[in-house]
């Protein structure tokens, strides 16, 4: 028989080719989000070395969240108008300078704007590796290409509290900042070398850049943010305060947008019924996750009576299935399609939390952490599918745009299930201090709370089914 070994050799170089290229995208996906989960463990650490409040302290992690999430989509749009590669290198390269101003803060103010600029660097990161995702893999490999991104994404969140705490241990808080340098300059080595440039062209009528619309974006998405953060769990005035600014400065966007000659976000990309519909659902999906990292902690420690050690290993099940379902189900989207796998994702979602808000405690940690896997391998799904949907459902010059859109949703979705789950828990838990709730009532907040999920994944489901029919209509 003969082989064709001219079509062999091809396919070899392609398939390194590709490796190099999701290599040099993984990379700062990693980065980013192992600096979002690292800081965490360095809280009280931070308090004592800059004796500042628990409160101040906190502001190292909003600040991050905070610049991550006003920035995003102008980014994104910034990515469609000049070479996305360039941006990314630009992103990287504010990302490793302000690491190095992390380290070597002389206070927590300085330390605070440095992670200002961090997570400036980090949106460009994560956003433009989604939206080079559609122009340098080619469409029949989208979603593995996804699903690696997700495994990386899954793993540096995962990596982060374990990774900080020992860097700590051993050299001192500014490792925790230090560590991000020599691959920050790595992945701008490999992104120099291996991966393609951008040769997207915008039409005339689109290159233009809207900074009105950037600025009433960034103040709307802030004053949002903070009124989901502050208060510490509780909602005051004050937090309305803010609620009712930002949908104030909502509506200014909104009308600014339709007055703009190149406005923020093309009103064609909202009312693509594709879009509208997997941006919903991110929202939805990420504010039901959300629920894992705040019922968790408290129900495995207070109603299951685990240990401080052995909570954060059961905490762990849930990111390493995350990280290890990527890769598979991003090449599950690629040979079934996407609009199944979100159904499926969605599904898996629906099944983990409708088990978690039925099973009683005396089935122990298994009993947790079974349902809660059967959650996160949904959620590595249905964002391989979903992404790979969003991103594939339009042309070049937008996909920078809708991955800014793609990661505001998911930043969006995280902030109000902090916020709105821990409400939930706290009210169902029927007690105005969690942590004085007895171990009964810890289970019936941890129940509802999941029913609450179980509501939410049913209410995306149905966004799917609904939305996703009239695609074919386009």
């Amino acid at each position: 028989m003969k082989i064709n070994t001219r079509n062999s050799h091809s396919l070899t170089v392609e398939n390194a080719a590709l490796r190099k290229i999701l290599l040099c995208l993984s990379l700062p996906m990693l980065l980013s989000s192992l600096a979002t989960s690292i800081a965490n463990v360095g809280l009280p650490t931070l308090t004592r070395t800059f004796d500042a409040s628990f409160q101040d302290a906190q502001w190292v992690i909003l600040a991050y969240l905070l610049a991550i999430t006003t920035s995003a989509i102008s980014i994104g749009r910034m990515g469609d108008i000049i070479d996305k590669r360039q941006l990314l290198k630009v992103g990287i390269t504010l990302f490793t300078v302000a690491s190095l101003g992390c380290a070597f803060a002389p206070s927590i103010g300085v330390l605070i704007t440095a992670r200002i600029l961090q997570g400036l660097g980090a949106a460009a990161m994560m956003t433009l590796t989604l939206a080079l995702v559609g122009e340098t893999v080619g469409q029949e490999k989208t979603g593995r290409a996804m699903g690696m991104l997700g495994t990386v994404s899954a793993i540096g969140t995962a990596l982060g509290p374990s990774l900080g705490g020992m860097l700590i241990a051993g050299f001192g808080w500014p490792a925790m900042f230090f560590i991000n340098i020599p691959f920050g300059l790595l992945a701008l080595f490999l992104i120099s070398r291996y991966l393609p440039a951008s040769h997207t062209q915008l039409p005339h009528s689109h290159s233009g850049f809207d900074p009105i619309g950037m600025i009433l974006l960034g103040l709307t998405l802030a004053l949002y943010t903070l009124s989901m953060t502050l208060g510490h769990g509780t909602f005051s005035a004050h937090n309305w305060i803010l609620l009712g600014a930002a949908a104030l400065g909502g509506g200014l966007f909104i009308w600014a947008e339709k007055r703009a000659k190149s406005p923020l976000i093309q009103a064609p990309l909202l009312q693509h019924p594709v879009l509208r519909a997997g941006l919903i659902i991110s929202a939805l999906v990420t504010t039901i996750m959300m629920s894992t990292l705040i019922v968790g902690p408290f129900y495995l420690s207070r109603a299951l009576g685990l240990r401080t050690e052995w909570v954060g290993l059961a905490m762990s099940a849930g990111p390493i299935m995350a990280a290890l379902s990527g890769v598979p189900a991003g090449y599950w989207v690629d040979k079934l399609g996407a609009r199944i796998m979100v159904t499926g994702g969605l599904g898996g979602i629906t099944v983990g939390t409708l088990l978690l808000a039925i099973i009683p405690a005396n089935f122990g940690v298994l009993g947790y952490i079974v349902p809660v896997c059967v959650m996160t391998i949904g959620y590595a799904t249905f964002q391989a599918a979903n992404n790979t949907q969003m991103i594939k459902s339009v042309s070049a010059d937008r996909r920078g745009a809708v991955s800014g859109m793609l990661n505001l949703s998911r930043n969006l979705g995280l902030i109000t299930g902090a916020s709105v789950m821990g409400a939930v828990f706290a009210f169902a838990s029927a007690t105005e201090d969690i942590q004085l709730a007895s171990a009964i009532n810890i289970t019936q907040g941890m129940q509802f709370t999941y029913g609450v999920a179980a509501l939410l994944a049913v209410i995306g489901l149905g966004i799917s089914a609904t939305h996703f029919r009239s695609e074919t209509n386009q």
